[in-house]
């Protein structure tokens, strides 16, 4: 198959891009925002036509979640008008588009996990520009795939901040009040390739490995992992911390979708992140230039 990532810099899409690498029989042209502005129209009809692939992998976001709320228009752009342009330029040409949401598009007031036909009601700027690209993804016939808590080997992320915590031997304040499903990029890079490449319907699937905690309990994990003292690791809530966007404070999402794929829920966080440890704790401890 050809496939065309998209956003192929990021961390989720760096992993795409990689697994996709390792398999045999696949041709993948990967861009970043340097090489495809998925604003522009013309230039999204101009990679497709040169690359012909057979599916397109959007991994392009804007993610400063705080920012949004400032920035509204211009994450739109990305969040939810650049999905429309994708959107109907793959189907013109027959192509299946894979696109990336997040639980954002939920309030957060649920006490059992979301299922994928849920009402979605975002909390804030950030939620309502993913929403309005996922609308226009399913519009024109596409797959669109939540994830949440998303962690990896590339880029900033709750993880690589905490372990550079750690490795420091410095405490930290997380939050005890926000429940959700820590998922590891490459797990989820993984699914998205197979939701694909199985023909999966058009609609919604949730992308996150299973289980849940809470933020805090996250972060003591990361410390143990690490050898550092969980106890380095203290309790606080969402209101002391004061971000301006406000946080989904149950961000659990159900899995039943992916029975209409054939494939499996994803596996429990906990056991992604035993796989996943030798890669978070190498790209840490290279790009801190060594061990402490």
């Amino acid at each position: 198959m050809r496939w065309l990532v998209t956003g192929a810099r990021g961390m989720l899409g760096a992993d795409v891009v990689a697994h996709l690498c390792d398999r045999d029989g696949e041709h993948v042209v990967a861009l970043g925002r340097e090489q495809l502005d998925v604003r522009d129209p013309g230039a999204v009809a101009a990679a497709l036509d040169a690359h012909r692939p057979d599916v397109v992998v959007n991994c392009a976001a804007w993610t400063a979640v705080d920012a949004a709320e400032e920035r509204e228009p211009e994450a739109l752009a990305v969040n939810g008008h650049a999905v429309r342009v994708l959107a109907e330029a793959c189907a013109a040409r027959s192509v299946r588009l894979v696109h990336v949401s997040t639980d954002y598009v939920f309030d957060g007031t649920a006490s059992a996990p979301y299922p994928e036909d849920a009402p979605p009601n975002p909390l804030g700027a950030y939620g309502r520009t993913k929403l309005a690209g996922e609308r226009a993804a399913l519009a024109h016939g596409h797959l669109v795939v939540r994830t949440a808590w998303l962690y990896g080997a590339h880029g900033a992320n709750f993880v690589r901040t905490m372990l550079r915590r750690a490795a420091a031997g410095e405490g930290v304040a997380v939050v005890t009040d926000q429940v959700g499903q820590p998922t590891w990029s490459a797990d989820l890079a993984a699914r998205l390739v197979a939701l694909a490449r199985v023909g999966a319907p058009p609609g919604v699937y949730h992308g996150t490995n299973a289980g849940e905690t809470t933020w805090y309990g996250f972060a003591r994990e990361i410390y143990a992992a690490a050898g550092a003292d969980p106890a380095l690791v203290t309790p606080t809530t969402s209101a002391a911390l004061g971000r301006p966007a406000p946080r989904p404070a149950y961000s659990v999402l159900g899995h039943a979708g992916w029975a209409r794929a054939h494939l499996p829920p994803m596996r429990h966080w906990r056991e992604a992140f035993r796989a996943a440890w030798p890669y978070l704790a190498g790209a840490v401890t290279a790009s801190s230039g060594g061990a402490r």
